[in-house]
């Protein structure tokens, strides 16, 4: 069984998906760079320019490579620097890869994979956004959101194989966590996971929350408080079973994600977990987000919007009472 980081596990995954003539990487930065994080550095030299095709900065352009490839029989991976610029590319993502197959009767396909990240640290307000709820929120897309490294290497490898456009979303702060990536594992897009186990509290939520919310567990656990985790994994299509198990178990939830707490997928949660286990409700759901503010630069009042372990713990202590 290997040890990687969620970078490692990443390049991994694109090698064997490269070996197949119908991949290419398209992106900014990706070839003669070796991308932003690191990601893709040396693959130029090891697959050369054919397969790793750097773009200029038109992520409009980019996308559009990827659909009209998809469209003809290729396997495109469009890497989209950051989601920020997505924004860029909505025409190409919402009017054309999530609309073909139905457009078309079912005739055409649009099997391409959109790599972006989120994330923040002293990246401004224009550049730490999370815009994972406006990719959910359009049919034809699926959304995928891994928190370990081994679920980012099996749920790459699902997202290459399935038929529909797939927007894989890595996490900037998450490229250096490393844990077991166990030899064959696989993991299915719409499948979420049981992180931790309890029977005091669940806690529903994705990405590199997942970590956050294992290190308020465990310190919790010294007070005896378990907290139940479940990691979503991916939020289109979004599997709630485990969730609604767990709250009928508790009887008390928190959902927890880097985004802004209205309008999000933090409130589908939550209004799907009063809707099927509201029977169960012992107190109030809890969400813990950002802060409704665009994003400071300054260090001291961006760790005043970013979700933190003392919020998490605060939110959980209040469902608690």
């Amino acid at each position: 069984m290997a040890v990687m980081t969620v970078r490692e596990a990443l390049r991994d995954a694109l090698r064997e998906q490269l070996k197949d003539d119908r991949v290419f990487i398209i992106g900014e930065d990706i070839g003669y760079y070796g991308s932003t994080y690191g990601v893709t550095a040396g693959f130029l030299e090891e697959f050369g320019p054919d397969k790793i095709r750097d773009a200029p900065i038109a992520e409009a352009g980019i996308v559009g490579i990827g659909v009209g490839s998809a469209m003809l029989g290729m396997r495109p991976i469009c890497e989209i620097m950051s989601v920020n610029f997505s924004l860029l590319a909505f025409d190409q993502l919402i009017n054309h890869a999530a609309k073909l197959h139905y457009m078309f009767g079912g005739q055409i396909q649009c099997p391409m994979v959109l790599r972006t990240t989120n994330g923040w640290r002293n990246l401004s307000a224009t550049h730490s956004q999370s815009f994972d709820s406006m990719f959910a929120y359009v049919p034809g897309l699926k959304v995928v959101a891994p928190a370990t490294p081994a679920d980012m290497k099996a749920l790459f490898k699902a997202s290459m194989e399935d038929p529909d456009p797939v927007i894989f979303i890595e996490h900037t702060l998450m490229y250096g966590v490393k844990d077991e990536v166990p030899d064959g594992y696989e993991a299915k897009i719409g499948e979420s996971r049981l992180a931790r186990e309890g029977k005091d509290v669940t806690i529903v939520t994705y990405s590199r929350p997942v970590h956050l919310c294992m290190e308020v567990a465990e310190k919790l656990a010294q007070e005896g408080i378990e907290c139940e985790i479940i990691d979503l994994r991916t939020i289109r299509p979004m599997d709630m079973s485990k969730a609604l198990e767990s709250f009928r178990k508790t009887g008390r939830a928190v959902v927890v994600s880097e985004e802004w707490e209205s309008h999000g997928v933090q409130a589908e949660i939550t209004a799907r977990l009063y809707e099927h286990a509201f029977d169960y409700l012992d107190a109030p759901i809890a969400r813990v987000g950002f802060k409704e503010v665009p994003f400071p630069y300054a260090t001291n009042l961006e760790n005043q919007v970013v979700v933190t372990p003392e919020r998490i713990t605060d939110a959980i202590r209040k469902v608690l009472k």
